[in-house]
């Protein structure tokens, strides 16, 4: 089986995505070392591996989708959608940049810390700026290369762990900040 161009550039973006991925939990490790130091506590762990779980799988996903189902890059359409997905990570630095050392991927708070009122998070009318982002990247990534059914089961598992568990856990953890 001979791969395209498109196909193997898209499988470089998944691997760069993957390895960014990788560099967040580093960073992620660092700051809860930091947090923990404080007297933090965490809430909602539970949910965690199965967050996880869910973006390696879409990582996967969308790589064996676009080379199982043959599927195409869309020209102008795939330029748009890389386009947003490449927004999409430029908006997940603005927020981990906003948080600065409070960013995390799990759910930790430290006593007696503010709430963040920066970079995105200064906009009160967008509550939990970066499950949206996720949320948009989860849809246009797979996108980039027409897999659709990676992006719609992305779109519904994230959206049962999110608000069924990660959002509850995390509003309960910001109230106890206030």
């Amino acid at each position: 089986m001979t791969l395209s161009i498109s196909v193997l550039l898209f499988i470089l973006l998944i691997l760069a995505t993957g390895g960014e991925r990788i560099f967040e939990l580093v960073v992620s490790k660092r700051n809860a070392i930091r947090a923990f130091a404080l007297g933090a506590t965490e809430h909602g762990r539970g949910h965690l591996p199965f967050m996880i779980i869910l973006h390696i799988g879409m990582l996967i996903g969308a790589v064996v989708e676009v080379v199982v189902f043959d599927r195409p890059f869309l020209g102008l359409i795939g330029w748009v959608i890389l386009a947003l997905a490449l927004s999409c990570q430029a908006a997940r630095y603005w927020v981990i940049w906003a948080l600065g050392s409070q960013w995390n991927t799990r759910v930790i708070v430290i006593p007696g810390a503010k709430r963040v009122r920066r970079g995105p998070y200064a906009l009160s009318w967008l509550k939990h700026p970066n499950y949206w982002i996720v949320a948009i990247e989860g849809i246009v990534l797979p996108l980039v290369h027409s897999a659709w059914i990676t992006a719609l089961m992305f779109t519904i598992l994230n959206a049962i762990l999110l608000l069924g568990f990660r959002i509850p856990t995390e509003n309960r953890a910001l109230r106890a900040l206030t």
